[in-house]
């Protein structure tokens, strides 16, 4: 652990509570050693297609869970007879209820698929600002705790 600086009040803590402030040696935290500008990672020609990507994705499952979720009622109020229709010792309208507990965990596995694919996307444009920021800046400043030690 590296001691403050002389005059910093702050307490010494743990890097991965990310407390830290910045400006000081020691570790710096995740969002700070990531910091680039929003500007130029929004100037990117990928961004706006990752843009579109994830928008397409949130409206698409958010359309396809609300007529899920809105289909049993409007079904129980407007075709009742069709809704009590027997299937073995259940009926219809209790297929469609537990349905939706399937339908919210397909939807889940899908966030997550695609919340994978989104980030690693995010990681080639991010990785791409930063190569870009490099070789526009030769006097970059250098700093030494960059990296997180294992915590094992």
């Amino acid at each position: 652990m590296v001691s403050p600086e002389p005059g910093d009040a702050t307490p010494i803590v743990h890097p991965f509570t990310e407390i830290a402030p910045a400006g000081r040696l020691v570790f710096r935290p995740f969002r700070e050693r990531a910091a680039v500008d929003r500007e130029k990672i929004a100037g990117r020609p990928a961004f706006p297609g990752l843009l579109d990507r994830q928008a397409r994705f949130i409206v698409a499952t958010s359309i396809f869970l609300l007529i899920g979720y809105f289909a049993l009622p409007a079904l129980v109020g407007y075709r009742r007879d069709f809704m009590e229709t027997r299937v073995g010792p259940v009926n219809i309208a209790y297929l469609c209820a537990l349905s939706q507990f399937f339908m919210a965990w397909i939807v889940a596995a899908l966030y997550v698929r695609a919340a994978n694919i989104f980030d690693c996307d995010a990681k080639v444009i991010l990785d791409d600002t930063h190569q870009h920021q490099k070789t526009n800046q030769q006097s970059a400043p250098q700093y030494p705790y960059d990296r997180v030690p294992d915590p094992h």
